[in-house]
């Protein structure tokens, strides 16, 4: 039977053979180096922000410049606001981003999943007002 894991690698070999004062030249010219960067295509501001979420209590909201909107999984605070600003035309002063689960329902006798969503509190500065039309 052979044993598993017996070759050594290439930095195994490399760091039993290399002095340790010369281990911490290897490491630093290692970390010089720059990480791979995973670039992914910058998301525009109407596939950020899917829907305004209109609720009693986003009405209420509303009417002291907060407003409420379902944005997509992997959307941040600040692609938010710059979606808001590009959308709206007002500059957010404050996002809040609320992660709601998934709930399971039991409705006439059947069950049934409501989707979770993404939600983003967004508060605009004093004055400003969005007319969802």
């Amino acid at each position: 039977m052979a044993i598993f894991g017996s070759k050594k690698t290439k930095t195994e070999v490399v760091e039993k053979t290399v002095k340790p004062a010369a281990k911490k030249a290897v490491e630093k010219k290692s970390t010089a180096v720059a990480p791979a960067v995973v670039h992914v295509a910058p998301m525009s501001a109407a596939s950020i922000i899917l829907r305004p979420h209109i609720t009693e209590k986003a009405g209420i909201l509303s009417q002291g410049g907060v407003y409420t909107f379902v944005v997509t999984k992997g959307a941040n605070k600040p692609s938010i606001a710059q979606a808001v600003k590009v959308l709206y035309k007002v500059t957010p002063v404050k996002v809040t981003v609320v992660n709601l689960p998934s709930k399971n329902v039991f409705v006439r006798g059947k069950k049934g999943v409501v989707s979770g969503m993404r939600k983003a509190v967004v508060t605009l500065k004093k004055g400003d007002k969005i007319d969802f039309v």
